[in-house]
C-alpha cells in the first residue's frame, strides 16, 4: 500500500509538470518579462501571469463568480493555476501557487508557496484544477502568514458561496477562515481540501526576488513589489476594487 501510494503520487507530480508546460507554451507568446529569464525565475513568472488570468477568467463568468460580498471581505488572496490531483482509491494534491494580501497601502507584492497533500475515498483518474483561495478572517491570515499550516487542521477551510451577486452574509461557510473556489477541466468528482499542507515555495521565491526574503514580510507589504508582479496585482486590484469602496 506504502508502494502505491508513492507511485501515485509521483504520477501525479509528473502529471503536475505536463501541464505547467502546456500552460505556459499556451499563454507565454514571447512576452517582454519573460524573454530573459529562464528557470525557476522563469516559471515564477508565468506562475504570476497565470494566476492572474484564473481570477479574470473566474469573475468573467457572473454565475459562477465570487459574491461581491465576499471579495470585500476577503484580507488575502491565493491563487493556484493548474493544481494536479489523482488517484485510485488513495488521492494526491500538488500545486503551486501564488499569493497577495491587503496593506495600508494596496496589495502586497506575491509571496509564493506550494500546496501538497493525499487523501481518501472513492477517485480515479488525474485532473487539472485552478484554485482560489480567500482568506477571510484574522486567523486565516495569521495562518498564512506562518508559511507552513494544514488546511482543515490548522486552518478552517470550506467551498464558498458562487454567484456574483449572491448573498453570503449567513452562509454556514462564511465562518469559516478559508474560501475555496475551483474551475475543473476534467472529470474528477469534487474538490477537498482538508488535509492539505502549504508552505513557502523557496525555490521560486528566491528566485523571483533575487535574495532570500521572509514570506510574512512579503505579504505585510515590506518588500517592494518586482514590475514582473504588475500584470497579477493588476488583475488582483481590478477584481476586488469594485467590490469595496475607496479599497485598492
Amino acid at each position: 500500500m506504502k508502494r502505491l501510494t508513492v507511485l501515485i503520487f509521483c504520477s501525479v507530480l509528473l502529471f503536475a509538470a505536463g501541464c505547467s508546460q502546456t500552460r505556459n507554451s499556451q499563454t507565454s507568446g514571447g512576452t517582454a518579462a519573460t524573454s530573459n529569464v529562464s528557470g525557476a525565475k522563469a516559471e515564477a513568472y508565468d506562475r504570476l501571469k497565470d494566476s492572474g488570468n484564473v481570477l479574470n477568467e473566474l469573475m468573467g463568468t457572473p454565475d459562477q463568480a465570487i459574491p461581491e460580498t465576499v471579495l470585500a471581505g476577503a484580507k488575502c488572496v491565493a491563487v493556484v493555476p493548474s493544481m494536479v490531483k489523482g488517484g485510485f482509491i488513495i488521492g494526491a494534491r500538488h500545486g503551486r501557487g501564488v499569493a497577495t494580501c491587503r496593506t495600508g497601502n494596496g496589495w502586497s507584492a506575491p509571496a509564493f508557496f506550494t500546496i501538497t497533500g493525499g487523501s481518501w475515498g472513492p477517485q480515479i483518474g488525474v485532473e487539472a484544477v485552478d484554485l482560489v483561495m480567500l482568506f477571510m478572517n484574522d486567523k486565516g491570515t495569521k495562518d498564512l502568514l506562518s508559511s507552513k499550516f494544514s488546511l482543515g487542521a490548522d486552518a478552517s477551510v470550506a467551498a464558498g458561496p458562487l454567484g456574483r451577486d449572491a448573498s453570503a452574509s449567513t452562509d454556514a461557510s462564511m465562518q469559516a477562515g478559508i474560501l475555496t473556489y475551483s474551475r475543473s477541466r476534467g472529470l474528477f468528482a469534487g474538490l477537498t481540501l482538508n488535509g492539505a499542507n502549504v508552505q513557502v515555495d523557496d525555490e521560486s521565491q528566491d528566485a523571483f526576488y533575487g535574495r532570500n526574503v521572509e514570506f510574512a514580510n512579503i505579504l505585510t507589504g515590506k518588500v517592494t513589489a518586482p514590475a514582473a508582479a504588475n500584470t497579477f496585482l493588476a488583475s488582483v486590484r481590478q477584481n476586488f476594487r469594485q467590490a469595496r469602496t475607496g479599497g485598492n
